[in-house]
């Protein structure tokens, strides 16, 4: 799991087994942060439209726009005006092809987490130094 920017730079990077879906990963992403604060809003798809999650971030300050599944039975929560920022969804799949440049982390040859994980650290530092320098 990744969080960027509205520049398209990471801010947080969580790796986990497939297993889990990727609503209950969001906490955990949160706190593997590469900076001191926190975001005001996260934008996700259809897949993070859950009301404990919204709960959860809003307790945080986190305000969570997604937008709605079809199946979904409860009250919408969400107007249009919020969903606006839905479309610019696409600079945080701009920064999974940035990682995807690197062929280490394209390709998860490493049987131990933690040494993929050091690979995608690396590829954000990389990703970071290019914008900054």
């Amino acid at each position: 799991m990744v969080v960027a920017d509205n520049a398209s730079l990471p801010l947080a990077v969580h790796a986990a087994s497939a297993s889990p879906h990727e609503v209950t990963l969001v906490a955990e992403t949160l706190l593997q942060s590469f900076t001191a604060g926190r975001p005001e809003r996260l934008i996700g798809d259809k897949a993070y439209d859950s009301d404990p999650l919204d709960a959860e971030l809003a307790g945080r300050g986190i305000e969570m726009i997604a937008p709605h599944r079809s199946n979904r039975k409860k009250a919408a929560t969400q107007d249009g005006r919020k969903l606006r920022r839905y479309k610019r969804r696409w600079k945080v799949e701009r920064l999974n092809a940035w990682l995807q440049n690197f062929r280490r982390v394209a390709t998860r040859f490493d049987y131990h987490v933690e040494n993929f994980l050091g690979f995608v650290h690396l590829g954000c530092i990389k990703i970071l130094l290019r914008c900054y320098l």
